[in-house]
């Protein structure tokens, strides 16, 4: 009897996924993008600095992707007579669900595709995600004896491992902009995304105490649909 009800859903699993590919035929895109970061740690005077990413999604509807990101950049700050620069790289595995999976569209997908309206098109592709990931640091600091004793009597510490590999937990929102129609979806679109991303190791800056860094990614890309039908 369990093998009989496995057995229907995997068949319904399927045929639904299958149903989604067939009305959507570039389940793939990769897509490039920079932008600005932005440090939240313990150094409050944070700069804005510049990093790079690329992307590689698959769909699993027409609304809802997973993917593996992967973004090199820098980030820095200055405080407390200390300051600290960190040339990182971090790559995660994320989901994003688009608003358009719980609106009220035609079953049709490529009836969709090419009636809809560029504003309708956008609404429907306004998303939101989260994932989790590996970040690797590259930390250069200079921090100031009496800040390092201040951090010491409060219970943290000024760490000595400045190459550290942290844990990485990634949250998304933003939008894809579809551009050029077809019967199955567009080929390209521009992406505009904000990432806020949690480091629960605490060791952005190499200062460690008892609040957990954090840091900002706001980016504009270009996406690029594959395997065209």
């Amino acid at each position: 009897m369990k093998k009989n009800i496995f057995l229907a859903f995997g068949l319904f699993a399927f045929f639904s996924l299958n149903n989604a590919f067939a009305q959507f035929s570039r389940p793939v895109s990769v897509g490039v993008g920079a932008g600005g970061t932005l440090s939240l740690a313990d150094l409050g005077n944070s700069d804005i600095r510049f990093a790079g990413h690329v992307d590689v999604d698959g769909l699993i509807t027409p609304f809802i992707s997973v993917g593996v990101h992967g973004e090199k950049g820098i980030m820095s700050a200055y405080g407390w007579n200390s300051e600290f620069e960190n040339r990182y790289y971090t790559i995660n595995g994320n989901v994003k669900v688009r608003l358009g999976q719980f609106l009220s569209l035609p079953k049709n997908y490529s009836n969709y595709t090419l009636r809809a309206s560029i504003f309708n098109q956008i609404l429907a592709n306004i998303y939101v995600g989260g994932g989790v990931g590996l970040f690797k640091s590259s930390i250069e600091n200079n921090i100031d004896p009496n800040y390092t004793e201040s951090i010491s009597n409060n219970g943290g510490e000024v760490s000595d491992d400045l190459n550290s590999g942290n844990l990485v937990i990634p949250l998304n929102i933003g939008l894809d902009i579809p551009l050029g129609r077809t019967l199955y979806g567009p080929r390209w679109a521009i992406n505009l995304n904000y990432q806020h991303s949690l480091l629960p190791k605490d060791n952005l800056d190499g200062v460690i105490n008892r609040k957990d860094d954090q840091y900002s990614y706001l980016s504009l890309g270009v996406k690029m649909a594959l395997f065209n039908r």
